[in-house]
């Protein structure tokens, strides 16, 4: 095993350090801040408002719309191409599927909300902390939601286990395996797993409990910042 020492320093069960705000964008309807490490995202949330074209109303229910994009010179790696790419789509998709489940849009019939999700630096993580902040701004919008949703990155790096890959693990010269996971923490339930690259199911279940602990330590953070906003501190 090569591995036997992350590049920064952190114990293989340590996430980056964590920082979160809500209220950030004036005009927003609910809005917030998430940073893990060097990875930023906010979040806008517009709605809910009558959907056009009417069509594509629902009588039942309002349409979830979330919009992810990282800007041009965010990236640790080359530069991000402006513009929709088939990554942001696939991210924005994969988000909306993260959060839809604690989400009571049926109280919003025919009516559509839109998550705006911006990234002006990131380190790797970049779906996760959207969806952390996502959950958030969508919180601090008044959304009726049964829970919070929090997200984080496991893997392996040449066989060792880990919780929160930065670029340098994403990229090191060896046997790397990133898995993205959401989780509602009241229920346990899984809204995000997907897996870039190859990992036995022993050590695949050995990440998601390295990841739901995260995701607690997380899940303090958003609601405290939630917390901070509305008591005025």
């Amino acid at each position: 095993m090569a591995y036997k020492k992350r590049i920064d320093g952190r114990k293989f069960d340590e996430m980056r350090p964590i920082e979160a705000k809500v209220g950030v964008i004036d005009r927003a309807v609910g809005s917030s801040y998430f940073k893990i490490g060097k990875t930023i995202a906010y979040a806008a949330v517009y709605g809910p408002r009558e959907l056009f074209p009417r069509f594509m109303q629902n009588p039942t229910k309002a349409l979830l719309r979330t919009h992810y994009n990282m800007m041009p010179f965010s990236g640790s790696g080359d530069r991000v191409r402006p513009g929709p790419s088939r990554r942001s789509k696939e991210i924005s998709l994969v988000t909306k599927h993260a959060l839809e489940p604690v989400l009571k849009l049926d109280d919003f019939p025919n009516a559509v909300v839109d998550v705006f999700i911006e990234l002006p630096q990131t380190d790797a993580g970049s779906r996760c902390a959207g969806i952390c902040a996502a959950s958030m701004a969508l919180a601090d919008a008044g959304i009726t939601m049964k829970d919070l949703v929090g997200a984080i990155s496991v893997g392996i790096v040449d066989g060792q286990v880990l919780v929160d890959l930065d670029y340098q693990e994403e990229a090191f010269d060896g046997i790397v395996s990133d898995v993205p996971i959401a989780i509602i923490p009241s229920t346990g339930e899984l809204t995000l797993l997907q897996m870039d690259g190859q990992i036995s199911k022993d050590d695949l279940m050995k990440g998601l409990e390295m990841g739901k602990k995260a995701i607690t330590q997380i899940m303090d953070v958003q609601r405290a910042a939630l917390k901070a906003k509305f008591k005025g501190e």
